[in-house]
C-alpha cells in the first residue's frame, strides 16, 4: 500500500513538473510542443466538422481551402486534407487527400505535424488501395455472374433440345 502511494505521489509530481515547464519561444523543444498542440487541435477540429450539418462542413471546407491558398504551411495542408478525407461528407475525396500530405509523409526530419501528416497519408493511401480492390472484386464479380448467366441460358437451350428430342421420340410410331 506504501509503494502504491509512493509510486502515484512521484507520477503526479512529474506530472506536475510538466506543467509548470512550458517552453518558450525560441527555446528547444519550443517548435515540438506548438506541433503538438496544433495536432490536438486538428483531431478536435475534424471531430467537431463531423458532426455539423452538410451545409457547415462544406462552409469549413472553403475555409480551410482559402487558408490552405493563401498560407501552404504544413498546418493548413494538413487541415484540408483532413477535412477532404473526412468520410460520409458530400466532398470527400481521398485522392486529393493523398497528394496534398505526399510531400510531408516523406520529410526527412519529421516533427509532430509531419509524422501526424505521415499517419494520414499511409491510412488514406491504405483506403484507397483497399478501395481499389474491392472496385476490382466487384468487376470480377459481375464477370462471374455474366458467365453464370451465359451458362444458364445455354443449359436451358440444351434441356429445351433434349425435350423436342423426348417428345419426337414418343411420337415416332414403333
Amino acid at each position: 500500500m506504501i509503494r502504491t502511494v509512493a509510486v502515484f505521489s512521484c507520477a503526479f509530481a512529474l506530472a506536475g513538473c510538466t506543467v509548470f515547464y512550458a517552453p518558450r519561444p525560441g527555446t528547444p523543444g519550443y517548435a515540438s510542443a506548438q506541433e503538438s498542440r496544433q495536432v490536438t487541435e486538428l483531431i478536435g477540429y475534424t471531430q467537431k466538422v463531423a458532426a455539423l450539418r452538410a451545409e457547415d462542413q462544406r462552409r469549413e471546407l472553403n475555409a480551410s481551402s482559402q487558408m490552405f491558398s493563401k498560407e501552404r504551411d504544413v498546418y493548413s495542408r494538413t487541415r484540408l486534407a483532413l477535412l477532404l478525407a473526412l468520410p460520409g461528407t458530400t466532398f470527400n475525396d481521398d485522392n486529393r487527400a493523398v497528394s496534398l500530405l505526399a510531400p510531408l509523409a516523406g520529410d526527412a526530419e519529421p516533427g509532430p505535424m509531419q509524422q501526424f501528416a505521415g499517419l494520414l497519408h499511409a491510412q488514406i493511401s491504405e483506403r484507397l488501395r483497399r478501395s481499389a480492390q474491392l472496385k476490382e472484386q466487384l468487376e470480377a464479380m459481375k464477370a462471374i455472374e455474366r458467365s453464370a448467366a451465359q451458362l444458364k441460358e445455354q443449359l436451358d437451350a440444351m434441356r429445351a433440345i433434349e425435350r423436342k428430342i423426348m417428345e419426337r421420340e414418343l411420337a415416332r410410331p414403333r
